[in-house]
């Protein structure tokens, strides 16, 4: 693992160099190495090699450590120093390095470190402001220093664990070749970039400790030694466990407050123990455990006979990575895709870092098109698959009669009018309303449906989600929608489309795979297609923002409604419109004149949040939570289900009941057999050979190229990965529920008695058996369910992401926003979290500013044709100042001839001959 970590005191940094990294403690005890200097500033300053300390601290204090003069023209006393990288090695290699008499380990790491500090520094930058210029520079020049640690922190005064990690503290500084000065570096892409550079440093170590006869098996974040049983990793993760449990019981879970949690409980190192009296107290450990650092056959871990497998190439390498990257998304940043390549080459170590960025330099598949630093990469494929849609789009524009030559007497007012005006005199075959979140959609979709249906056609009504089909629609007087799945899999409901209209609710959530679909069925049983939807809301989880591509991109005409009338409070109103307009700003300033937005005490994190929960319930309000990550939902979840017990809302007692967590494999990832764990649950969509629909079978092992798989029965059989898109992947778990309890469905199913269950249906614990099944009620519909204790897709209905709450509307809504959650905060999921609510909305965070900045953000993803589209511009851009940098051929002054006269013939222009020479005979 690599972390990036900011430091802007000097005085911080200094206490670093001299408690840590003082050479006094590396020769006392041996547990650390010398500090030392590297990198291409280093090279200049002439101090590469032992990082003394009088160096180390004019650098923190922004002194040239060999003149003694000012370093960088920036003076102020908040700059940031510098940062540090730290490089932390998978567990059970500090483990197996605890259990060597030599180096061997060490030096692997230290290798693996410089390679990839040299890519860092390659990747150097910074601003550049004169001349009227704002950009970057690369500059590929830094001076970092490392530290070598061997140990982690101490635990209660126990021995430390072993722990093999580095710190690199790059300094804030690099050398100008074009001002001639050293300036304050750019590191705000070497920071966005460090899960590219972890790869490359991992993919190293691996390859590198393979070579040294070792096994490796990749885990999710890294990789691990084969060998090495998970109960010995445990033990010497005392310290991590230690942070751990005071973030827990502080509720903290943003990674830099984590950061600072780690320093400010830091135990001082010991001194005292020699490098081998702590090599002794760790093998006793590790022995005690029934682990031995030697085989079978009396030789070293690490010279265990290994069989050899073969190498994937470089291009298996980079198919994986673009099959992967581009499922979900149509444009991605090369180093994201380079990412996936070197983790699946990782433990290769023929296959290196080099040849597999070389193979994807020179792949002619992927298009690439710069933007600033950044190189944005699609693939032909998906441009060829976006001209496919925006094609069929564009087949049925003016080609059908209207639905009514004039538009009838309707009877709605303003946007709401001309909207369904539009759907019903529009002579195109595919027709959008584009309607903001709360501006009435159901109330003109229920108007010129009646009409339609007027002229004799049948309307099929769709949703891409089951909530938003079986459970939004059919509350609303659509009884009969269905999802979009359902209508592409029945030949039934599909044959009910000849010559009819069908109406795609929430076609903002359609990709480009399932729009190109329903394009060419409206096509082929000649009907109709109306798409109403939001593409200010979140768009598909698969490839294609496939209504904004038709609106935007392929200028299929929308009718627009915008006026909002969900929010009965004007101000909220207000704020809800400024986000529809892209206004965040203002937006902002209106929800915080409201008192809307309540600054968190990290201390006791959602205490808050929950209070004004229950005061709500107390009202008798309906309530939402919106949260924008899983993780963070979970802590508010406990908070709000603390309240609820001391109230007496639900019932002391709880009970565990399985839970099934999907891994939310790509298919890609489905077809890599490293990712597949024993004990993972696979459930199955569609009936294969000898596998029935919705089956569950258990990983059992993976071996020779075969996922084996048995069922409850203990029947065998193997996975079929060549049928990767008909079968899920689940990690058991569990969930503690109580009585009264609200869950959440979390997949399509069906109860004891064969009633439909529909993923995202909200339902209340009435009953829990002891052997762990459930009584779930439905307050709106009356409905009870008896679910089976093995159900499994079932999770705490307390708080939603703002993906699962779109669609739904209640009386006030909470939103859980610290800056844990701002990876995943952009505009788009905040005006989808804001607007669901008719009264009120709170937003809690610990950092407004950053919200803000965070929050303007557009989460509109790039299609692949809009990336085409930029990159013909920009090559217009490029020749238009290249011929205006042209200089203009000199003006030739008239020259003065004498006039012919008008019986002076004019010579004869003969056609040049372009014919063949005639052969010689």
């Amino acid at each position: 693992m690599i972390r990036m970590i900011q430091s802007t005191s000097s005085g911080q940094a200094k206490e670093y160099f001299n408690e840590s990294l003082h050479q006094s403690d590396y020769y006392l005890n041996n547990q650390e190495q010398p500090g030392q200097f590297y990198g291409n500033v280093a090279a200049r300053f002439g101090i590469v090699g032992v990082a003394t300390q009088n160096a180390f601290q004019a650098l923190c204090e922004n002194i040239n450590p060999v003149t003694g003069q000012a370093l960088t023209p920036r003076k102020r006393d908040n700059r940031t120093v510098g940062y540090d990288i730290n490089f932390h090695c998978p567990k059970s290699v500090s483990i197996l390095h605890a259990l060597t008499d030599d180096n061997h380990i060490l030096n692997a790491f230290q290798e693996s470190v410089q390679q990839t500090m040299l890519d860092i520094e390659a990747d150097a930058q910074t601003r550049v402001r004169k001349n009227g210029k704002d950009g970057d520079r690369l500059t590929g020049g830094l001076i970092w220093a490392d530290f070598i640690h061997q140990t982690a922190r101490p635990v209660d005064n126990a021995v430390p664990d072993p722990h093999l990690h580095c710190h690199s503290f790059v300094f804030n500084v690099t050398w100008d070749a074009v001002e001639q000065q050293f300036k304050a570096g750019q590191f705000r892409s070497i920071k966005q970039d460090m899960p590219y550079y972890q790869a490359r440093f991992h993919k190293r170590l691996a390859d590198k400790l393979v070579e040294l006869g070792y096994r490796v098996r990749r885990t999710d974040k890294a990789f691990e030694i084969t060998g090495v049983p998970e109960h010995i990793i445990d033990l010497f993760s005392k310290r991590t466990n230690e942070i751990g449990q005071i973030a827990k019981e502080l509720g903290i879970t943003d990674q830099a407050k984590l950061d600072q949690l780690g320093a400010r409980t830091r135990a001082k190192k010991q001194k005292g123990l020699t490098m081998n009296q702590l090599k002794q107290e760790w093998r006793r450990q590790i022995f005690a455990l029934g682990m031995h650092d030697k085989d079978e056959g009396d030789q070293p871990i690490r010279f265990a006979p290994v069989k050899p497998v073969a190498s994937p190439s470089p291009k298996q390498c980079v198919d994986h990575a673009l099959a992967m990257r581009f499922e979900r998304v149509s444009v991605m940043q090369d180093r994201r895709i380079l990412e996936v390549a070197y983790r699946q080459g990782l433990g290769f170590p023929t296959l290196t870092v080099e040849q597999i960025t070389n193979r994807f330099a020179d792949d002619k598949r992927i298009i690439r098109v710069k933007d600033g630093a950044k190189t944005l990469c699609t693939t032909k494929e998906v441009l060829r698959e976006e001209k496919r849609m925006v094609a069929l789009a564009h087949q049925g524009k003016g080609n059908l009669p209207p639905l009514y030559p004039v538009a009838p007497v309707i009877p709605l007012e303003g946007e709401q009018h001309e909207a369904v005006s539009h759907v019903l005199t529009t002579t195109n075959r595919v027709s959008i309303i584009r309607g903001r979140a709360g501006t009435g959609k159901t109330t003109l979709m229920k108007e010129a449906i009646r009409l339609i249906e007027e002229t004799g056609r049948k309307v099929t009504v769709v949703a891409p989600t089951a909530q938003a089909a079986r459970g939004v629609l059919r509350d609303e007087g659509f009884n009969e929608a269905e999802t979009v799945a359902k209508l592409l899999s029945s030949s039934e409901l599909q044959a009910g489309l000849a010559n009819g209209v069908l109406w795609v609710d929430e076609a903002g959530l359609l990709d480009t795979k399932d729009m190109t679909a329903l394009l060419t069925l409206a096509i082929k049983k000649n009907a109709r297609l109306i798409l109403s939807g939001d593409t200010r809301q979140h768009s598909s989880v698969m490839r294609g923002d496939a209504l904004r591509i038709l609106n935007t991109v392929a200028g299929i005409r929308s009718a627009e409604v915008s006026r909002i009338y969900r929010q009965r409070n004007l101000d909220y109103r207000k704020a809800v419109q400024a986000l529809a307009d892209n206004k965040v700003g203002d937006a902002f300033s209106t929800l915080d004149g409201m008192g809307a937005i309540i600054t968190l005490d990290p201390a006791n994190s959602f205490t808050v949040l929950a209070d004004d929960y229950m005061a709500t319930l107390k009202k008798g309000k309906t309530t939402l939570v919106v949260s924008p990550t899983h993780k963070e939902g979970e802590q508010v979840t406990k908070a709000i289900r603390e309240k609820l017990r001391e109230t007496g809302r639900i019932a002391s007692e709880e009970t565990g009941v399985v839970q099934l967590v999907n891994t939310n494999l790509t298919l890609a990832e489905k077809s890599d057999l490293r990712n597949y764990r024993s004990g993972q649950v696979i459930q199955f969509n569609q009936k294969l050979a000898g596998i029935e629909r919705g089956s569950r079978w258990v990983v059992h092992s993976v071996a020779n190229g075969i996922v084996h798989i048995k069922d409850t029965s203990g029947k065998h059989t193997f996975l079929p990965l060549d049928r990767m898109e008909q079968f899920d992947v689940y990690r058991p778990s569990e969930i503690a529920l109580s009585k009264g309890d609200k869950v959440r469905i979390t997949r399509n199913g069906y109860d004891a008695n064969k009633k439909r269950l529909t993923n995202g249906q909200m339902l209340d614990v009435i009953a829990i058996a002891p052997n762990g099944a459930l009584r779930l009620h439905n307050k709106a519909s009356k409905a009870t369910y008896t679910v089976p204790a093995h159900f499994g897709h079932i999770a705490h209905g307390y708080c939603l992401t703002s993906h699962a709450a779109q669609g739904k509307t209640v009386d006030e809504v909470f939103i859980a926003q610290p800056p844990s959650t701002f990876s995943a905060t952009n505009l788009n999921q905040f005006y989808v979290s804001v607007s669901r609510a008719r009264d009120g909305v709170h937003i809690y965070t610990d950092d407004k500013p950053a919200l803000l900045v965070h929050a303007s953000e557009l989460g509109n993803r790039l299609s692949a044709l809009e990336l085409v589209k930029r990159r013909k511009s920009r090559h217009k851009a490029v020749e238009y100042l290249i011929q205006a940098a042209r200089p203009l051929p000199p003006k030739v002054k008239p020259s003065i001839k004498r006039m012919e006269t008008p019986d002076k013939p004019k010579p004869i222009q003969r056609k040049p001959n372009n014919r063949a020479p005639r052969p010689t005979l």
